[in-house]
């Protein structure tokens, strides 16, 4: 029997930097964990073990390293930008590249009323994330948010569902919402081709995060599916650059717990925090005329 390799790619996952700014007393920060995935012909390393057109996986990572200083973290969609352009256009075996990054946040200490110049407090909302992709059909900035958790106490409905002879869920006009959002947005690039230049990175990023935390907390829900649809959509009308949002969203279940069997009143204010198994809602929603993704999905270590 014949076998193909049918798809391959390789690189270095999770290497773990943090660039810190001295230029001036009052001194910036940034952590990230970064994956690079390189792509091209390189089944000879599969099928042989030749490694004559395999650039290490530890190069890889002092490249992602250096390039902390050499081209800096303006944004962590420009930086994963200029590593993959380096890959492609500088290392000739390389036809493509895939950048992945989790940014881990921090906020300043305050000192006596005052923030201080070179001490932080990590932040414990979510992480940012940005997967880079650079090959022969152009180049694609996918940017996000994942682990924020989100939760409201009531404005959230689930009744006239489908029932059978398992279905023991009783209908709910009044329950906590819960979940820990993973959101995920592709930008549009020029002329089919590189990013377009001049993107608000980090303005469009708040926004999104701001936009979404509003239609969660202020919709009626009547399922957590009518809330991702509420929420990308109201992405997309506000930012014309996101052709594509991606979301999931794992339902935190809080259940009401007895507590009247020990006489106490229960008013919808005692839960049990469910957290496994738990329903996962996603969606994926796309403008009509949103140009062609190639691979812009298609993930190395998955973490962005």
């Amino acid at each position: 029997m014949a076998y193909l390799l049918s798809d391959h790619q390789y690189g270095k996952a999770e290497s773990r930097m943090v660039r810190i700014y001295r230029d001036t007393a009052r001194h910036e920060i940034r952590d990230l964990n970064v994956t690079t995935a390189l792509r091209g012909d390189f089944a000879e390393a599969y099928l042989s073990g030749s490694q004559a057109a395999v650039l290490p996986t530890d190069t890889q990572k002092n490249t992602a390293f250096s390039y902390t200083k050499e081209k800096g973290v303006a944004t962590i969609e420009q930086y994963g930008l200029e590593l993959a352009r380096h890959f492609v256009s500088e290392i000739e075996p390389v036809s493509g590249a895939r950048i992945e990054i989790e940014e881990f946040l921090w906020e300043r200490a305050v000192i006596d009323g005052v923030e201080h110049d070179h001490t932080w407090l990590r932040k414990g909302q979510e992480v940012r994330t940005a997967a880079i992709t650079v090959d022969a059909t152009g180049e694609y900035v996918i940017a996000g948010l994942k682990d924020l958790i989100i939760l409201k106490s009531t404005g959230s409905e689930f009744a006239g569902f489908l029932v059978d002879g398992y279905t023991t869920l009783p209908e709910t006009h009044d329950r906590v919402m819960a979940t820990a959002l993973d959101v995920k947005w592709r930008y549009a690039a020029a002329d089919g081709g590189d990013v377009v230049g001049g993107v608000d990175w980090d303005g469009i990023y708040a926004s999104a995060k701001a936009i979404m935390v509003k239609e969660f907390a202020t919709l009626q829900s009547l399922a957590l599916q009518q809330t991702l649809w509420h929420m990308g959509t109201a992405v997309l009308d506000a930012h014309p650059e996101i052709v594509e949002i991606k979301l999931k969203a794992p339902n935190k279940h809080h259940f009401d717990y007895d507590i009247a069997r020990f006489g106490v009143e229960q008013k919808g204010e005692v839960f049990h925090a469910d957290d496994r198994p738990y329903g996962l809602i996603e969606a994926t929603i796309a403008r009509e005329d949103a140009p062609a993704a190639h691979d812009a999905w298609k993930f190395s270590a998955g973490l962005a």
